[in-house]
């Protein structure tokens, strides 16, 4: 088994008066990572999912001695899909507040359904954590740097889902699957969803532009919707955990762009999947793009897992002035430039090394990448 990076951290939360909430999209492994520490605790614990009509019914609008009585001498009480049950906040702060002795752990595939029912009910009652597909980190623990390293042409075409990791030969089809309505499962039950085909075409054409600055008004023209439909559905993908978004660095320069977007994949085979492209990366037109993607969304990762507070934007100028990472942290600024190619000589815009002396800057390529995302 992969070991995941959240499972030593979570287990360090264990029993400290608190509920422990896990998000991720559906498929990275939330449960497979819960079971494994529950494992290790040797203790019994209650398994719930919020898929199940009996357990949606004994878990909302419930009471402490109802759940007293369900769970019994359990000590850890683990709700999977908990964004499912009605009022889920209210019963998890009935476990925190009057079970004092019980560990109460829950699993959401879509934040905006958990998030909103658990903030107020536990402000400061709770531990949150993010689970992301498998990473190049976590994958050079698992087999070595070497190893990893020769696989990145694969990552970038078929991603890091666990299910495709585990099962080579099979990437193609298990993508397709996963890419299909499962994992937008959670978008799909909402009525906020009116049109699931144009959410098919939004994503194709968000999964053709990555790399580049989107204008939701052409993309809206592209798809046959409007402004405001692009814009709410780009944020419920963005909730759903399919896609991310990069805002515009600006500062100082008056000729900056200010406010544009940039959109990507938290995994490459799932973009690839949408777009129905699984060629290899030496004969692609977009391997530049999908670089970027990978590089990017294994950063998030990276700092995400290490509890590293950073702020991401991209950068570019009026006059096509472009640099592909900007992360400011605190006081600190960096920019990065992604490059495919190991010996193409890069410079950064001298516009923005005037105005921002202070920012440190670095060329990533696949010879450096470890430097960027695992060490």
């Amino acid at each position: 088994m992969i070991q995941r990076n959240l499972q030593t951290i979570i287990q360090d939360r264990l029993f400290k008066g608190k509920a422990i909430l896990l998000f991720g999209p559906r498929q990275v492994g939330k449960s497979t990572l819960i079971h494994a520490i529950l494992e290790n605790q040797n203790k019994g614990f209650t398994y719930m999912n919020g898929d199940d009509a009996d357990a949606r019914e004994i878990l909302t609008n419930t009471t402490a001695a109802k759940l007293k009585s369900v769970i019994g001498n359990t000590e850890i009480v683990f709700v999977d899909e908990a964004q499912r049950i009605p009022n889920i906040g209210l019963t998890l702060k009935l476990f925190t507040d009057q079970l004092k002795n019980v560990q109460v752990i829950a699993t959401g595939s879509s934040a905006f359904e958990l998030s909103s029912h658990v903030n107020e009910p536990l402000t400061g009652r709770k531990y949150e954590f993010m689970l992301y597909p498998l990473s190049f980190s976590e994958m050079v623990q698992h087999h070595g740097l070497l190893e990893e390293k020769r696989l990145i042409e694969h990552r970038m075409v078929y991603g890091y889902y666990p299910e495709i990791v585990s099962k080579p030969g099979e990437e193609r089809e298990l993508l397709k699957l996963l890419a299909g309505s499962y994992l937008y499962k959670d978008l799909l039950m909402l009525d906020q969803i009116k049109k699931p085909l144009l959410l098919e075409k939004l994503l194709k054409a968000l999964a053709l532009q990555v790399g580049s600055e989107i204008s939701y008004q052409e993309i809206s023209q592209t798809i046959g919707s409007d402004y405001k439909t692009v814009d709410k559905y780009i944020d419920l993908l963005e909730k759903a955990f399919v896609v991310f978004r990069l805002p515009a660095f600006s500062r100082n320069v008056r000729n900056e762009i200010k406010k544009g977007k940039k959109v990507y994949f938290y995994d490459c085979g799932i973009r690839n999947a949408i777009i129905n492209n699984f060629k290899p990366v030496n004969v692609r037109i977009d391997t530049g793009a999908l670089w970027e993607n990978f590089l990017i969304a294994e950063r998030m990762k990276y700092l995400h897992y290490r509890n590293i507070d950073t702020t991401f934007y991209f950068w570019r100028t009026t006059q096509q002035q472009e640099i592909d990472l900007i992360e400011e942290e605190t006081d600190r600024l960096r920019a990065y430039e992604f490059k495919w190619s190991k010996t193409e000589k890069v410079r950064f815009p001298q516009t923005f090394t005037d105005h921002y002396p202070q920012a440190t800057t670095q060329v990533i390529s696949p010879k450096n990448v470890e430097e960027f995302i695992a060490l």
